[in-house]
């Protein structure tokens, strides 16, 4: 039965786990929040009554933690974790707040939580709070990618509290995120007990873990064996997916890794435009430990620390025998990735050299990674590339015999030329949420607190494969000026 957002039905499963996991902490409120965006679809599936913001006018209150929820716990939980390499003993939501949970259109319980609603105890000195131009980022990419079909966190609300001043480089204004996901259990988690020594509490949250979210696990043998392969299985998928689509996450710390496989903590992340294996979408991150080529291996490496705590589970050679599953994993889920993007029917072996060819023509002309697969979909029927299609590429010649080897390669099977050409639209992207987009948007709400232009791209990046004529201007080359942009850890 539908319900108003202050009438969640269901306390959060984590609180059973108690101290020493989670512990209440209550919002810290904010000055005459507003209700900057509002995901009706994501309500609708949560059985939310539907433009309940009209039936409920301080919604606004409710979702920037003002006035909590009458009858559950607000809690916030404790993880470590390896940031840029660097084991970090403890770490924890510093600034996210489980509110509720409730149970989606398909029966499942899913977590809410409010990101950016004031310090915990775990804040490590910071002030708790998200800003305007990191939330309206969150906001929209959680929702792109959800569009795409990638796992990931997904966003039902944002706030703006413009009286509300945030100090970052420079004088900003809070936000609050209002996030969902069946669960935002990290490989940090597990690292926190097993760095502390207290396996007993490791085992608790191993156990809870398998109980709550990977049901199949409990009867193998043994459990904790098919539970890290369910990880290992779930991230080789997901980075195999990011990259398909381009996606840098930014900051792939073993706390922002979700145990779950989801795209978890968007902040200097973005997507690819020219084409540049090496791009370095962070520019915190100095070195490029995070660059766009080094994600597979450093989810790998992730995988490695998430091994490390789950010692006191496991023995050494399991573990080492369930990370050596990794790379074949992510090889077949990236050629399976691959086969679609094409639009054939398998995957051959000597597929990956007309792959590698294509890379290295689009590395040398920069070529714009969503541009070329979108337009090369359109032409997948055609005989000899178009020529908006041989302009992407500084050696025409070369992309032209490429072209032939790829025309080749797609009539040597036994499906037509137009189902191909459906399959591509159907995998590879109009839209994707490249900076210069986000920034339009936030400018607009910094500017003039009008949000407008943020439900207007979420609309767009909800279908990023039907192309619209009123959604033209997000099917371009970034503009001049975007090349300015950069994103950091504080986005």
């Amino acid at each position: 039965m539908p319900h108003l957002f202050h009438q969640l039905p269901h306390t959060p499963r984590l609180s059973t786990l108690g101290a020493p996991f989670c512990q209440p902490v209550a919002a810290t409120p904010v000055k005459a929040p507003r209700l900057a965006a509002w995901n009706r679809g994501l309500a609708a599936e949560l059985g939310l009554v539907p433009d309940q913001d009209r039936l409920l006018p301080d919604l606004a209150e409710w979702l920037s933690g003002n006035r909590q929820l009458p009858a559950h716990p607000t809690l916030a939980t404790v993880y470590s974790g390896h940031q840029f390499g660097v084991n970090v003993p403890q770490l924890g939501d510093g600034r996210a707040l489980l509110i509720a949970e409730t149970t989606a259109a398909d029966g499942s319980a899913v977590e809410i939580q409010l990101k950016g609603a004031g310090p915990t105890p775990y804040s490590r000195r910071a002030d708790g709070r998200a800003v305007l131009r990191s939330s309206i980022r969150e906001y929209l990419c959680s929702e792109a990618m959800h569009g795409l079909g990638i796992p990931t966190t997904r966003a039902l609300a944002l706030v703006h509290a413009p009286d509300n001043p945030v100090w970052r480089e420079q004088r900003e204004t809070a936000a609050i995120v209002t996030r969902v996901a069946p669960s935002f259990l990290r490989f940090g988690h597990f690292e926190y007990f097993y760095y502390r020594g207290e396996h007993d509490a490791l085992r608790a949250l191993a156990d809870w873990t398998i109980r709550e979210h990977f049901p199949a696990c409990r009867d193998a043998p043994p459990p904790y064996r098919a539970l890290f392969d369910a990880v290992i299985q779930r991230t080789a998928e997901l980075i195999a997916a990011w990259q398909a689509v381009g996606f840098c996450h930014g900051v792939m710390n073993t706390d922002n890794m979700s145990l779950l496989g989801l795209t978890l903590d968007y902040g200097p992340f973005g997507f690819l435009d020219g084409f540049n294996a090496g791009h370095i979408c962070n520019h915190s991150d100095e070195t490029g430990r995070y660059a766009y080529n080094r994600q597979p291996q450093i989810a790998l490496w992730n995988l490695y620390c998430l091994g490390q705590a789950f010692m006191p589970l496991l023995d050494k050679d399991a573990i080492l025998a369930a990370l050596d599953t990794f790379q074949p994993s992510f090889e077949a889920a990236f050629a399976r990735q691959l086969q679609r993007k094409f639009g054939w029917q398998d995957w051959q072996e000597q597929d990956w050299e007309t792959f590698s060819s294509l890379l290295e023509l689009m590395q040398a002309g920069q070529t714009d990674w969503t541009l070329f697969w979108r337009t090369l979909s359109h032409a997948a029927d055609q005989d000899s590339p178009p020529a908006k299609l041989r302009d992407m590429f500084v050696d025409r010649t070369a992309f032209d015999n490429w072209f032939m080897q790829f025309s080749r390669r797609s009539r040597n099977g036994t499906w037509a030329a137009c189902e191909q050409k459906l399959t591509m639209l159907s995998t590879n992207p109009a839209y994707v949420l490249r900076n210069h987009l986000a920034e339009q948007a936030i400018r607009l709400a910094e500017d003039q607190l009008d949000y407008r232009e943020i439900q207007r791209l979420a609309d767009c990046l909800a279908n990023p494969f039907t192309e619209r004529s009123e959604n033209s201007v997000y099917f371009q080359s970034p503009p001049d000026w975007a090349k300015t942009l950069s994103v950091s850890c504080s986005s």
